[in-house]
């Protein structure tokens, strides 16, 4: 049996919550699972056999520490069956809600140096009351541009659960790379 890990770089939780989903998933269907915030320096990344990170975009972009996280353990991702999953408001929209259509993961794939063998993308949790007084601001004013919900007591769960367990059935079927000849 593999263990999996599952990082998760949360701002307001609900990718937490997604990544807790998969999780028990996983556990559901016999896997040995970890998941734990992307910034627990407890957790030994090398003490799994799968990898799989979940990040939710603020402000256009997923977060440093994600990209550092990348950057430090790249060469165990890349000798590790891994995976990434975005969560964001624009995967909301249909067209915008698969890896290759969704322009954050589409952006974040282009310039990652980590080729991930499994991508994801879920959309998120729009809740006005929980956003800092900026944030708040700046996510109505894209709501406004994108045609979506802008009244400010928004409290609205875009998550499509069933593409979130179809994610985890899939994890569980990730295998350890080839090795090239």
């Amino acid at each position: 049996m593999s263990k999996t890990l599952l990082l998760y770089f949360s701002g307001y939780g609900h990718t937490r919550k997604i990544a807790e989903r998969i999780r028990a998933r996983l556990v559901e269907n016999g896997e040995e699972v970890q998941a734990a915030a992307l910034d627990d320096a407890t957790v030994d990344p090398s003490a799994f056999d799968r990898i799989i990170i979940g990040a939710s975009i603020r402000n256009g972009k997923h977060k440093p520490p994600v990209h550092d996280f990348i950057r430090r353990h790249q060469a165990l991702l890349e000798q590790r069956p891994s995976g990434f999953f975005s969560v964001n408001l624009v995967a909301r929209k249909p067209g915008k809600n698969t890896p290759e259509t969704n322009p954050y993961v589409r952006a974040f794939v282009e310039k990652c140096p980590w080729k991930p063998h499994l991508i994801g993308v879920f959309a998120g949790n729009l809740d006005y009351q929980r956003y800092s007084f900026m944030d708040r601001n700046i996510i109505r004013f894209i709501m406004w541009m994108t045609k979506g919900p802008t009244d400010p007591q928004t409290n609205t769960e875009f998550t499509d659960w069933d593409a979130v367990d179809r994610f985890a059935d899939t994890i569980a079927g990730l295998e350890k790379p080839a090795m090239a000849a």
